[in-house]
């Protein structure tokens, strides 16, 4: 798993966020080069296998979104006390951070799960989800469901995936201040008030189908009416708690844990490859941590076969692995990697992270 410069590369020997447009960037050049809607590796495993896998059921995702929210209806009464109760302010903003925390971080592996509709078997159950955690993310729901669908058809495709976290070179302000998703936060907020108006980008308009558009106009417009209650509520209770408890405060001061678990599913690996066990990560984490993260520490895996629920990666994982790098052991290890690179690409955007294949692969 050492960092190592490979001896071509799909990437043009010069970057800037430009080319990461998807209109004037490196789109067409991608197209040309065959990486557009392409035919990407598969592991090969049992059709019988993989098709039992792929069953979904509601049961998984119902207990596990009960306990998530009975997390956070704990930690918030908690802080509710203490704030009542006047604790001081160290013990106080621990108990908040622990909140949002709980609030905001989980609420993006949810989010991601239920755009691929695995997490239930009932659609509603996958949509509510689906509704709730984007709210609680500050995430457009509309433009994320079918961004998303883009960055699985062409990953870390230069030009065509909209959902890089960390662009050649990396723009390192920006990713500090995402830890609490300070530029993030204010970049939806501002975009959702564009929508409820009725405009969308051009650049918007490229992965989002026209049928799709008055929905993103309509849940904006929900947000906004949502947004303008919590202010309500928050004027006449004057109280701050109706801002600490929901909408953007806590999704920013809770933000730095999947911040942090963001970064390990594609940063620092190859851009325009076709193969992803060499441009995602599969990293082995305890099970409070794929609790939180539900399982898309699994990352290989579920791009590569993203109908497969995520009580079923795993499994997955088991079939696969001889077939794929060795993944990282925990996280401290993925990040010790990930960041001396982010480090060098700010002045060598042709180095990357070479993930070695086992030598049968």
């Amino acid at each position: 798993m050492t960092p190592a410069r490979p001896s071509t590369t799909a990437s043009p020997p010069n970057r800037s966020a430009n080319d990461y447009r998807l209109i004037g960037g490196a789109g067409e050049r991608a197209e040309a080069a065959g990486l557009v809607n392409a035919q990407w590796y598969q592991c090969q495993v049992p059709r019988a296998e993989l098709k039992a896998l792929m069953k979904r059921d509601d049961t998984h995702a119902l207990r596990d979104t009960a306990l998530w929210y009975g997390l956070i209806l704990g930690t918030g009464a908690l802080f509710v006390h203490g704030w009542a109760a006047s604790w001081s302010s160290w013990a106080l903003t621990l108990v908040y951070l622990l909140y949002a925390t709980l609030y905001s971080s989980p609420a993006d592996s949810r989010w991601h799960e239920c755009s691929h509709g695995t997490a239930f078997k009932t659609r509603w159950m996958n949509d509510a989800l689906y509704q709730l955690a984007s709210f609680q993310l500050t995430r457009r729901p509309t433009r994320w469901r079918w961004s998303h669908a883009r960055h699985h058809t062409d990953t870390l495709v230069t030009g065509r995936d909209p959902e890089f976290n960390v662009t050649l070179p990396p723009d390192i302000p920006a990713l500090l201040l995402n830890v609490f998703a300070i530029k993030n936060v204010p970049h939806e907020l501002w975009t959702a008030l564009r929508h409820a108006a009725g405009h969308l980008s051009a650049e918007e308009k490229t992965y989002i189908p026209e049928m799709a558009w008055p929905s993103a106009v309509r849940t904006s417009r929900a947000w906004v009416l949502a947004y303008a209650l919590i202010v309500g509520t928050a004027i006449t209770t004057q109280s701050w708690l109706p801002l600490l408890l929901l909408g953007p405060l806590p999704s920013m001061a809770g933000a730095w844990l999947m911040h942090t678990l963001g970064l390990t599913q594609h940063a620092g690996l190859p851009e325009n490859v076709l193969d992803h066990r060499l441009n995602s990560r599969t990293i082995l984490m305890g099970p409070v941590l794929r609790f939180l993260y539900w399982n898309m520490n699994y990352h290989v895996e579920h791009h590569m076969f993203p109908l497969v629920p995520y009580h079923a990666l795993p499994k997955l994982h088991a079939l696969m692995k001889h077939d794929c790098p060795q993944p990282y052991t925990s996280t401290p290890q993925a990040l010790a990697e990930i960041l001396p690179a982010i480090w060098r690409q700010r002045h060598d955007i042709g180095f990357f992270i070479a993930r070695p294949l086992p030598v049968n692969a």
